[in-house]
């Protein structure tokens, strides 16, 4: 069973992926979710600068979604009911949407256990 499919049986998450820390690489995708080169690019700047998440919105799958909360850990957008996160661990990056329906709390929880188990593993 791969990572992804953790963050989507959850029920709170419809599509994710993990990448490398530096978004060179992905490591797991569910198969609804691609991402284009610029968004991971883009996604692991703003991880160096937090706050510029907050001006120029998270962008996945050319859609925006208007940051809520941006810092070194994690970024957290909403886009009318849907959201979207990333979170960054020591060697990779989870990325996870969620469907209208879903509560950003729920979603987001989901997304931060795996993040810290990776963390507690030193991945």
């Amino acid at each position: 069973m791969s990572w992804e499919y953790n963050l989507v049986a959850s029920g709170k998450i419809d599509k994710a992926a993990i990448y490398s820390r530096d978004g060179d690489n992905i490591l797991a995708q569910s198969d609804n979710f691609s991402l284009a080169d610029q968004e991971i690019k883009s996604l692991v700047a703003g991880f160096e600068d937090p706050s510029s998440f907050l001006s120029s919105g998270l962008r996945l799958e050319d859609q925006t979604y208007r940051v809520t909360k941006a810092d070194d850990r994690g970024v957290y957008g909403k886009n009318g009911a849907e959201g979207a996160l990333a979170v960054r661990t020591n060697q990779s990056i989870l990325i996870a949407h969620y469907p209208a329906g879903v509560q950003a709390p729920e979603a987001n929880t989901v997304v931060e256990k795996l993040a810290d188990f990776l963390i507690m593993n030193n991945y």
